[in-house]
């Protein structure tokens, strides 16, 4: 009976193999025409975008985010790291199986679940960031009027923003004697910019996320090389930053990666967010870092325009903050070249993807919203 009962239950056990293979194909599809959906829904129907973006990714941020934030650590990055490790291993299991058992069979298995991971990693963007490129603009919350601006408006700002960053340097310089924090003001970094967004939230309700802590990546060469000064991980909804780059730009980096977290995914309204809760800390660095990336950005813009101006202003910055500018400059020369240029190209597509007609371009756009927000003041 044992024999008898052992041979029918191998004769009837690939069946359900079949069966499985068929659900991971069904499922894997499933998730593909829900992502789709979504994009559908958000691109088409008015108000979609903006009713998601309040309603169902602040419960992602607090759950899924929440989750992850336990970790000291990016669970994005390490989850990189498994991923293609594990898929690595899982195509050698399928591939030395199928020279035992047929490898045609074990190859379709393998397609399978590959799909199904896809799918599912496909669905996640989808529903963690994708739609909300398509909710109202964070200007809209302010009634800032975004337009044209003369040269002459150009050039106010950078030199309004020239004596603010003077005026943050200064307060630095005479506390410390230095710009260059100390590796305690550096651990801080993190907790800082989560205190930072936190009080920026009480000023604008539409900011009302779930904040974690940022974190670093461990292995920032990584970003390094493709030029990214952070990212923001939809699959984990975690803030990651460049922990190697130049220690001004951290804090305004971390703020800008924090901003997505409350739904807001254009690339210079979280350069705008990131600027705005770095102006108004409570620390010093976490300010000459908002305004630092703020002068930039507008003499960047003014040199397009008056390039004898922007270079008379830039010139007169004291010299430790020009030697700030300058270790920043020698430190993405490093990583110039064909993976920086492709990692660009391909942020420029994905940009235009959802719906930044600009592409990597729109980062510097924060100028305009700088110019209608410093109007009304």
């Amino acid at each position: 009976m044992n024999k008898e009962h052992t041979t029918e239950t191998n004769a009837k056990s690939p069946i359900p193999k079949k069966k499985s293979q068929g659900r991971k194909w069904k499922a894997g599809i499933g998730l593909l025409m829900a992502a789709f959906l979504l994009q559908i829904l958000a691109r088409r129907l008015s108000g979609f975008g903006q009713w998601y973006a309040v309603t169902v990714y602040p419960i992602l941020v607090r759950v899924i985010g929440g989750m992850f934030g336990l970790f000291p650590f990016s669970v994005a990055e390490l989850g990189l790291y498994a991923f293609l490790v594990g898929i690595v291993l899982l195509g050698i299991f399928r591939i030395q199986k199928g020279l035992k058992c047929g490898l045609a069979g074990e190859l379709k298995k393998l397609a399978s679940e590959v799909f199904l991971i896809l799918s599912f990693l496909a669905f996640s963007y989808t529903a963690n960031c994708g739609v909300n490129y398509y909710r109202q603009p964070f200007s809209a919350y302010l009634d800032l009027e975004v337009r044209d601006s003369s040269a002459d408006e150009l050039e106010e700002l950078c030199i309004l923003l020239k004596e603010r960053l003077e005026e943050s340097a200064g307060e630095l310089l005479a506390e410390w004697g230095t710009l260059v924090p100390s590796h305690k003001v550096q651990r801080g970094f993190a907790r800082q910019a989560r205190a930072d967004m936190k009080k920026l939230r009480g000023d604008y309700s539409c900011l009302s996320a779930a904040y974690p802590v940022p974190k670093p990546v461990l292995v920032s060469e990584i970003l390094s090389v493709q030029s990214l000064s952070g990212i923001y991980a939809p699959f984990t909804i975690e803030a990651n930053y460049n922990q190697d780059m130049t220690a001004y730009n951290i804090p305004h980096t971390a703020c800008h990666e924090l901003s997505h977290l409350s739904g807001f995914m254009r690339e210079e309204e979280a350069n705008f967010i990131g600027y705005l809760a770095c102006v108004g800390s409570d620390s010093p660095y976490s300010r000459y870092s908002g305004y630092a990336a703020g002068f930039l950005y507008v003499n960047n813009a003014l040199f397009r325009q008056r390039p004898g101006e922007a270079l008379k202003l830039y010139g007169e910055l004291p010299k430790e903050v020009l030697a700030d500018f300058r270790e920043n400059s020698r430190f993405w020369k490093r990583y110039e070249g064909r993976i920086a240029e492709a990692s660009t190209k391909i942020n420029d597509t994905y940009l235009k993807a959802n719906s930044q007609a600009d592409g990597v371009k729109s980062y510097g756009q924060v100028v305009d919203l700088l110019l209608a927000y410093y109007r009304e003041r």
